[in-house]
C-alpha cells in the first residue's frame, strides 16, 4: 500500500501515509427498512440514501489530516494517512470495516494483522453506542485505541470492559444530569420518558429517571420504541401519551425511530405536548419539516457543542471529483447536489433520458446546502477534534515523553514501529488546545469535558422551524440565553398555595398530591410546602395561615370594662364595713352593740373591708409580686373574717350554756377566749401560706394553651395542692361556724346573732361551692373575674346577713335598741321555756 490512494470499491478508501488513522463513517444510511416476518430469511439492508451531512464529516476528517500534515510543529517529517469505511449505519458493516482496517487487507481476517507498516494507530468511530459497544469489546482485547465521535452511552465509561475506548462527546451521564437540571429549571414535576429499545435508549433512560427523581420530579410513564414495525405497539403507546397529564416528554432516541411515533400522534390528534430531545435528534433536519410543526414546535433539547472550523468551508467548496479520494462518493455528492448524473457509456441513452449530464466542472460554492453549511458543526467538529487528539498523542510518543509505561527500558519508541497498546498511556494524558481555545482532555473514564448546546425549536415567521441555541455545562449549571415561547406547565397536581401543604395520595407518586390547609397554629409561607410549621410561642397565624402575627395579650386590666367595673365595686364595697364600723363606734354603748361582742365585731368589720380590697390584687397586670402574695393575702384575710364569726358563734353557745347552775363553761366566757380562737385559727392559715410560699411559690405565667391565638398572662399557683389546702381550711372554718350557729339558732332573742351567723355562713359556703365548677370552666381573664366575683359576693353575704339587721335597728328602730325592750323579750322567752 504505497503510492497513490487505494480505492476499495464503494465501501472504503485508503490514503497512504507514514502513520494511518482509521475512520468508520456512515456515508449512506438505510432508506429502506425491510420487515422481519420470521417466516423467511431476512433480506439485506439496502443502503440507498446518500447523506450530505455525513459526507461533510468525511471531508472534515480529510481537512484535519491535511491541516496536520501541513503543520511543521505537529508530527514533523511524518505524514498521516487514513482508512475510511462507509458503514451504512449497519452493524455488520461496522464490524467488517473495523476488522478490515486492522487486518490491512481487502479480505477480512479476524485476529490477524497483515499490515505492519505503516502502522494503524487508532480507529475513529462508531456512529451509534450499540455499534461502539460491540466493536470496543473486540478492540479492547488488543488494547487498540478507539475514539468515538458520536457514541454517548455511559456503559462505555467502564474501563474494565472497554479499556481502549475514548470519545470526543460527553457521556450520557452528563446529559442525564443536564436534563434533570432543565426539568428543575422549568419547574416540570411530571414527565413522560420515551426511549429507543436499544443500548442507547434503555440504559440511559434509567439514569435519567434517577436524576429526574433526585431533582424532585416524577415519571408518569416509560415507553420504548422499536425499529421493527411488526413489534411496534404504537397505538397503545400514543394512547398512553395522550391520556397522561404529563405535558413534557423526554425522548432518548435517534430520529428515524420517531417518524412512526409522530405519524401515529398526528393520527390520534395528540396536542399540547412538549418534547425534550436528546442529542441524537435535537438537530435533525429530517424531523424539522412542516408535517410535524404542530407537534415539534417548542421542542427543547441538548446537542453536541458546536463550533466553527477556520478554513473548512473553503476546503469543502474547493473539492472536485478529481482531487478527493473516493470517486464513487464524490460522484454521488455531485449528483445529489447538482441534480445531474454522470454519463455511463454502457447505458448512455437511458442516462441522458433521465437527468442532465454532470460534467465534473460544477462549483460547489455556487450552491448552499447542508454539505457546505459550516455555521453549526457538531459531529464534524467532534471528528476534527478526534483527529487532533490522535495526532497529539502520536506527537507526544515521538517526543519521547515518559508518561508511565510507554517506554521500553530507557529507549524511546520508533514512531514507525510501535504496538497500539503502547500509545494508550499517551491517550490518557493527552491535552489538546484547539483553534477556538477549547481544551480537550480525557478523564479517568475516557470522557472529555462535558459541554452542550441547548437547542430550542421555534416557529419562524415563515412557518418553518428555527433552531435557537445556547451553551450548557453540567458542572456550572443551566444557562438559557435565547427568548423562548411560553414555558409549558407539566405537573401531576396543581401547586398548593401559601397556607396549605402537600398531602400524598395513597398509591400515587410524591408529585401527585392534594392540598391540605395547615393545622391550627401552623403556617406555610411558600407554595408547594411539604410541611407547615408552628409559629413562635408568642405569635399566631393570620386567617390565610401564610404568616405569623403577634398574639394579643389578655389579662384583667383596669382599662377593661369588666376590670374597671369590678375594681369600682370592690372599692365602694370596702367602704361599707368602714361605715358600719364608725356606726358601731358611735353606738357602742347601746344594748344591741354591746350584746354582740363589740370588739370582735369591730375586728370582723375591718377584716371584711380588707376582704373587699383584696379583690384589687387580682386586677391589673399580674406582676411577680402580685402573683406571690395575692392568694395568700386572700386566704389570710378571709380566715381572719371567718375566725371572728366562729369566735362570736362559740361565745354565744358558751354564754348560754354557762347560765345553767353548776356549769363548768363559765371559765370559757372570759373576754380573752374570742381573741384566742381568732389567733389560733388565723395562725394555722398563716403557717400553711408560709409553707406554700416557701416550698412552691406562685409565679407569673404566659399561658398559650388556654385560648388559641391569645397569650393569657396569669399567675400560676404552682402547687394546686397547697392552694386547695388553703381554700379547704377556709371552707372547714366556715363549715364549723355554720354547724355551731345552726345548732344555736333557737337560743333566746337577746342572743339571736346565731341565726344571722347561720344565714351568713350558708350564703358564704354556697358562693364558694358554686365557684369551683365555674372557675374550672372559665378561661383567661374570666377565671380571675370569677374569683373576684366570689370574693365580693361572699363578703357581701357576710355584711348583709351579719350587720344589716343591726344597722336597721340602730338607724331606723331606735326604740328596739333599749334595755327595757331587751329585758321584756328575754322574760317572754323564759316563760315559753318554762
Amino acid at each position: 500500500m504505497d503510492g497513490n490512494p487505494s480505492i476499495l470499491g464503494s465501501h472504503g478508501i485508503l490514503e497512504p501515509g507514514d502513520l494511518l488513522i482509521g475512520a468508520v463513517i456512515p456515508i449512506h444510511t438505510d432508506s429502506i427498512f425491510p420487515l422481519a416476518t420470521y417466516k423467511q430469511k431476512p433480506t439485506p439492508d439496502i443502503c440507498k440514501s446518500f447523506r450530505l451531512d455525513f459526507y461533510q464529516q468525511f471531508q472534515t476528517f480529510r481537512f484535519a489530516v491535511e491541516e496536520i500534515n501541513r503543520n511543521p510543529e505537529l508530527l514533523p517529517n511524518s505524514t498521516l494517512g487514513f482508512y475510511v469505511y462507509d458503514s451504512c449505519a449497519v452493524l455488520q458493516r461496522e464490524l467488517g470495516g473495523t476488522i478490515w482496517m486492522i487486518t490491512g487487507l481487502n479480505q477480512v481476517i479476524p485476529n490477524y494483522c497483515c499490515q505492519v507498516h505503516p502502522p494503524l494507530t487508532a480507529v475513529i468511530g462508531h456512529s451509534t453506542s450499540t455499534f461502539s459497544i460491540l466493536v470496543a469489546h473486540i478492540m479492547g482485547l488488543y488494547r487498540f485505541p478507539q475514539v468515538s465521535y458520536f457514541s454517548t452511552s455511559s456503559l462505555l465509561s467502564d474501563k474494565r470492559q472497554f479499556p481502549s475506548f475514548f470519545r470526543t462527546v460527553p457521556s450520557d451521564d452528563f446529559q442525564a444530569r443536564g436534563l434533570a437540571q432543565m426539568v428543575l429549571h422549568f419547574k416540570w414535576k411530571w414527565v413522560g420518558l420515551i426511549a429507543s429499545n436499544d443500548d442507547y435508549g434503555t440504559e440511559v433512560i434509567e439514569v435519567i429517571r434517577q436524576e429526574v427523581v433526585k431533582e424532585g420530579a416524577c415519571v408518569a410513564y416509560t415507553v420504548y420504541m422499536s425499529d421493527n414495525l411488526l413489534n411496534q405497539n404504537l397505538p397503545n403507546i400514543v394512547k398512553t401519551i395522550k391520556d397522561s397529564s404529563a405535558n413534557v416528554l423526554i425522548v432518548f432516541s435517534v430520529d428515524f425511530y420517531l417518524f412512526p411515533l409522530l405519524d401515529e400522534m398526528l393520527k390520534q390528534n395528540v396536542t399540547g405536548k412538549t418534547f425534550v430531545a436528546s442529542e441524537a435528534w435535537s438537530i435533525s433536519n429530517r424531523l424539522a419539516v412542516n408535517k410535524y410543526v404542530s407537534l415539534l414546535s417548542g421542542t427543547i433539547g441538548f446537542a453536541f457543542f458546536s463550533s466553527e472550523i477556520k478554513g473548512l468551508q473553503k476546503f469543502l467548496n474547493s473539492m472536485t471529483i478529481y482531487n478527493t479520494p473516493g470517486i464513487y462518493w464524490a460522484k454521488e455528492l455531485w449528483e445529489e447536489v447538482f441534480g445531474c448524473t454522470f454519463v455511463d457509456q454502457k447505458n448512455l441513452t437511458v442516462t441522458l433520458n433521465i437527468k442532465k449530464q454532470c460534467t465534473g466542472e460544477e462549483h460547489l460554492s455556487s450552491v448552499q446546502n447542508i454539505y457546505n453549511d459550516v455555521s453549526i458543526l457538531r459531529a464534524s467538529y467532534n471528528i476534527y477534534t478526534a483527529v487532533y487528539v490522535i495526532a497529539t498523542a502520536l506527537h507526544d510518543l515521538r517526543q519521547c515523553r515518559s508518561l508511565g509505561g510507554a517506554l521500553v527500558g530507557n529507549n524511546c519508541l520508533d514512531i514507525g514501529h510501535f504496538k497500539p497498546w503502547q500509545l494508550m498511556s499517551y491517550f490518557r494524558k493527552v491535552r489538546v488546545t484547539l483553534n477556538n481555545a477549547r481544551d480537550v482532555f480525557f478523564d479517568k473514564d475516557g470522557n472529555p469535558p462535558a459541554v452542550y448546546d441547548i437547542v430550542n425549536w421555534q416557529l419562524g415567521s415563515d412557518g418553518t422551524i428555527k433552531q435557537m441555541k445556547s451553551t450548557f455545562c453540567p458542572d456550572f449549571g443551566l444557562i438559557i440565553d435565547f427568548i423562548s415561547s411560553k414555558v409549558p406547565n407539566s405537573v401531576c397536581s396543581q401547586s398548593c398555595p401559601e397556607g396549605f401543604k402537600q398531602s400524598l395520595k395513597e398509591g400515587e407518586p410524591v408529585c401527585c398530591f392534594q392540598c391540605s390547609p395547615c393545622a391550627q397554629g401552623e403556617i406555610s409561607n411558600q407554595t408547594d410546602a411539604i410541611e407547615c410549621w408552628k409559629c413562635p410561642w408568642d405569635m399566631w397565624p393570620n386567617s390565610a395561615r401564610d404568616r405569623c402575627l403577634t398574639k394579643p395579650i389578655e389579662f384583667l386590666s383596669y382599662e377593661d370594662y369588666l376590670g374597671i367595673t369590678l375594681a369600682t365595686i370592690s372599692t365602694f364595697s370596702s367602704m361599707v364595713p368602714i361605715f358600719i364600723f364608725r356606726l358601731f363606734v358611735h353606738y357602742k354603748s347601746t344594748p344591741i352593740v354591746r350584746a354582740n361582742n363589740y370588739s370582735v365585731s369591730c375586728i370582723l368589720l375591718v377584716s371584711l373591708s380588707f376582704c373587699f380590697l383584696c379583690a384589687l390584687a387580682f386586677i391589673g397586670y399580674p406582676q411577680p409580686e402580685k402573683c406571690l402574695l395575692r392568694q395568700a393575702a386572700f386566704g389570710l384575710v378571709f380566715t381572719l373574717c371567718v375566725s371572728c364569726i366562729l369566735a362570736k358563734t362559740v361565745i354565744v353557745v358558751f354564754a348560754f350554756m354557762a347560765t345553767k347552775p353548776g356549769s363548768s363553761l363559765k371559765k370559757w366566757t372570759t373576754p380573752r377566749v374570742p381573741y384566742m380562737i381568732i389567733t389560733i385559727c388565723t395562725f394555722i392559715q398563716l403557717t400553711l401560706c408560709v409553707f406554700w410560699l416557701t416550698i412552691s411559690p406562685p409565679f407569673l405565667q404566659f399561658n398559650i394553651e388556654a385560648k388559641p391565638g391569645i397569650i393569657v398572662v396569669e399567675c400560676n399557683e404552682n402547687s394546686q395542692f397547697a392552694f386547695w389546702c388553703m381554700l379547704g381550711y377556709l371552707g372547714m372554718l366556715a363549715t364549723v361556724s355554720f354547724t355551731v350557729a345552726f345548732l344555736a339558732r333557737r337560743l333566746p332573742d337577746n342572743f339571736n346573732e346565731a341565726k344571722l351567723i347561720t344565714f351568713s355562713m350558708l350564703a358564704f359556703l354556697s358562693v364558694w361551692v358554686y365557684f369551683i365548677p365555674a372557675s374550672l370552666s372559665a378561661q383567661g381573664k374570666y377565671t380571675v373575674a370569677m374569683e373576684i366575683f366570689a370574693i365580693l359576693t361572699s363578703s357581701w353575704a357576710l355584711v348583709f346577713c351579719m350587720f344589716l339587721p343591726k344597722c336597721f335597728i340602730i338607724l331606723f328602730r331606735p326604740d328596739m335598741n333599749s334595755r327595757e325592750n331587751l329585758m321584756r323579750k328575754e322574760g317572754g322567752e323564759n316563760k315559753e321555756h318554762n
